[in-house]
């Protein structure tokens, strides 16, 4: 049993400075790229969409308030679920406690919801720091947090929508979408658990599988393999892994409410008003692909107009009203949390733009 609670072998990064060569374009200029860009984007789209913008602001003007305030609870219940499932993960390198490290997760998730998901990796140099412990040991605990992340919203997602009732539109399309996530998700356990006990054997068979390919991209892979599963080596103990899993299955239901309450809040559409809970799991999977390339302020109309697309496709939701569901989800499920954020970076005085360097290259220790 000693052997299992050993702390992976995490090599060390090198000590040469990371700021070193780092260019990138100024904020001033990027941000007016971005608008540019966005203004471009609905001038080329005037006259191919009947949209009112006095219906939005309408369907706006009549949501319920409670399920908004409920929407909001659940956003920050589900940052609180993070870092208990961060302080289970890295309970066996680092004692901590799951408010030591709920502020590092409001701070890092304002860094993602203003500067983009580039920035994701933050939270890591910002426990890191909290911590005085290597930024490699975080690097690896969050490596770990994104696999759970991933089972947990497919299984939940694999599920739901292959039980979903026979009377929702489109159901035997979200069945087979259903069926095929859950066999992605019993193909990821498989591969995780191969990594967990066979690493270097995976590693070794990609390598040479790829090396025909090219040698560097056989090189990486094999190396990015190796990192995984030193990471999921984290996880030593089966009470450890099944309390992270039911952590993170309890975590995404209670986003799934998030999505729920905020489409529930526009009482006066029925479409939205009666929407079910497998009819949800669509608008998750939605905003979870758009979120995975998010750009700073960009990515926020890009969201909205994925779930109003959505929305409009799968449940006929009109367009205002679903364009001003969309935003109310953008802003309870990815701008809540700046308010907080702001508050604890200022309260420890955390500069945003240092973490979100680190987060885009992670400096070394």
């Amino acid at each position: 049993m000693e052997s299992l609670r050993r702390p992976p072998n995490i090599a060390k990064p090198d000590s040469e400075p990371a700021t070193s060569g780092r260019r990138g374009f100024p904020p001033r200029t990027l941000l007016s790229a971005l608008l540019a860009l966005l203004a471009l984007c609905v001038w080329m789209a005037r006259g191919h969409i009947n949209f009112s913008w006095r219906s939005l602001v309408h369907q706006l003007r009549f949501v319920s308030l409670p399920l908004i305030l409920l929407a909001f609870a659940c956003t920050y219940l589900g940052y609180w679920l993070r870092a208990w499932r961060w302080r289970v993960l890295l309970s066996p390198l680092h004692q901590t406690s799951t408010q030591e490290m709920f502020a590092p997760q409001l701070i890092g998730f304002t860094i993602v919801g203003l500067f983009g998901r580039f920035a994701d990796l933050g939270r890591p140099y910002l426990i890191a720091r909290r911590l005085h412990t290597p930024v490699a040991m975080q690097l690896a605990v969050y490596s770990i947090e994104r696999a759970f992340d991933l089972a947990s919203a497919a299984m939940i997602f694999s599920i739901t929508l292959a039980l979903a009732p026979r009377n929702m539109p489109h159901h035997e399309a979200f069945a087979r979408a259903g069926a095929v996530s859950l066999a992605a998700t019993l193909f990821l356990a498989v591969f995780a658990t191969s990594l967990r006990l066979a690493g270097r054997h995976v590693a070794s068979m990609a390598r040479r599988a790829l090396r025909p390919i090219s040698g560097s991209l056989a090189h990486t892979s094999s190396e990015r393999i190796l990192e995984f599963s030193h990471g999921l080596r984290i996880v030593s103990t089966l009470s450890e892994f099944f309390a992270a899993l039911a952590i993170s299955l309890f975590m995404w239901l209670i986003i799934a409410v998030m999505y729920l309450s905020a489409a529930h809040a526009f009482r006066a559409t029925p479409e939205l008003a009666d929407l079910s809970f497998a009819a949800t799991m669509l608008l998750l999977a939605t905003s979870l692909g758009g979120s995975l390339l998010q750009l700073p302020i960009l990515g926020w109309f890009t969201q909205i107009a994925l779930l109003a697309a959505a929305l409009r496709g799968f449940f006929n939701v009109p367009l205002e009203t679903a364009t001003a569901c969309g935003a109310v989800i953008l802003v309870v499920g990815n701008l809540a949390v700046i308010p907080a954020g702001l508050l604890a970076a200022q309260m420890q005085g955390i500069s945003l733009k240092e973490a979100r360097r680190e987060g885009v290259t992670p400096g070394a220790e």
